[in-house]
């Protein structure tokens, strides 16, 4: 199961991101400004972001594994096609609807892995999937940055979209059958209707707070790798695009610290290291605004191990509190996580091209204190930071 999920992240979000990477040759070959080269990853996390709920209800239907299989095997195609299309409009297009077909990974993922995996190992097995979530993220931002500048950015997805269909592959071969979980094949007196499911999330005030976790700390983590590398490729660190790419492999401390966070949590109570990740977060990104290289990459380090353990954190809890409508509710925490990497992926970059790095310090620096101060003020009556024994039930 941890294998299979492994692979699958790695499949879904070295493909969502891998555009990420190479925004500035993209900027510069399509004659776009910095913010409008970003839609280029926003577009594929807001198509995400809609795609997730329907998903979910696919997945009541047919199950969590073959749902998974469509997802990736669409995304896989669509992903082959990116590279070559004709027009920036065609790619916005395109990246859309890739966005769609990957919705159906983060949309199930935690709640396959809830169902099949007994409760004491699900916070280390949430970590493990969303560690490979992170590697999938590099290897698609560090495979196509270089490539873009000494091939073309088309050349560097295209790399990105083989590799995706490689971990596809292994997902399809490694996945287990569910035991956990039997498909609703027909409506029955006893069906609990999906509006109902969606409410009851809604409802639970713990929940709503773990939503805004995700689209604030992913929407801020998201804006800082937007417009890093348009910064180093400017005065007065003036690096190539094949050099400033590995700085993306900052997401190694994201797997560890992801992983880690698990067992840490399993230990010392879920909202402490919450706490603790978004605080890391915050000084990484204090760090990132000097001017000297080392310390800039320190920064984007200790910043990324911070979202990386905090998303994880947040993302595990939320199945913990729902014992009905587990794939609504992870797809509703999915919906605030790329819909905050959507709007503010985009919106983070109007200051960063009115005020410059700083500009990107206040205002990521911002979202991360609000999490922080949302969390801490709802989910502190938990104890020790623990799921309720009050969990949401209809």
């Amino acid at each position: 199961m941890i294998l299979a999920l492994f692979a699958a992240g790695v499949a879904t979000f070295s493909q969502l991101y891998s555009v990420q990477g190479v925004l500035p040759e993209l900027a510069a070959d399509q004659r776009v400004s910095e913010s409008t080269a970003a839609l280029a990853v926003s577009m594929s996390t807001l198509g995400l972001t809609a795609a997730v709920i329907p998903w979910s209800i696919l997945a009541d239907r047919r199950g969590r594994r073959a749902t998974m299989r469509v997802s990736l095997t669409a995304a896989v195609i669509l992903g082959l096609l990116v590279p070559f299309a004709p027009t920036f409009e065609v790619l916005l297009a395109l990246r859309f609807v890739e966005g769609l077909a990957l919705g159906g990974i983060p949309a199930i993922a935690l709640a396959y892995l809830t169902e099949e995996i007994s409760p004491l190992a699900a916070a280390v097995a949430s970590g493990t999937y969303i560690s490979g979530t992170s590697l999938g993220g590099l290897f698609g931002r560090i495979v196509a940055g270089p490539l873009s500048e000494f091939v073309s950015w088309r050349a560097g997805t295209l790399v990105v979209s083989l590799l995706a269909a490689v971990a596809g592959v292994i997902f399809f071969l490694t996945a287990p059958a569910p035991r956990g979980f039997v498909p609703v094949v027909r409506h029955s007196s006893r069906d609990i209707p999906l509006a109902r499911k969606l409410l009851a999330c809604l409802k639970d005030r713990r929940l709503v707070v773990l939503f805004a976790q995700g689209g604030l700390l992913m929407g801020g983590f998201v804006a800082v790798y937007n417009y890093l590398g348009f910064r180093l490729q400017a005065p007065p660190f003036l690096i190539p695009a094949a050099i400033s790419s590995f700085l993306f492999l900052a997401y190694l401390s994201g797997t560890w610290s992801s992983a880690f966070s698990g067992r840490l949590a399993s230990t010392r109570g879920r909202l402490p290291v919450l706490l603790g990740s978004a605080a890391l977060m915050l000084l990484g990104l204090v760090v990132t605004a000097s001017s000297w290289l080392p310390a800039v990459v320190l920064g984007l380090l200790v910043f990324t191990a911070g979202f990386f353990a905090a998303h994880a954190t947040a993302s595990g809890w939320v199945p913990r509190l729902v014992t009905t409508g587990r794939a609504q509710a992870s797809s509703l925490y999915n919906l605030a996580y790329y819909g905050g990497s959507s709007l503010f992926g985009w919106a983070v970059g109007l200051a960063f091209q009115s005020l410059g790095w700083g500009g990107v310090v206040a205002a990521v620096g911002a979202m991360v204190l609000l999490a922080m101060l949302l969390a801490w003020t709802v989910l502190r009556g938990e104890p020790s930071g623990r799921p309720s024994p009050r969990p949401a039930t209809l």
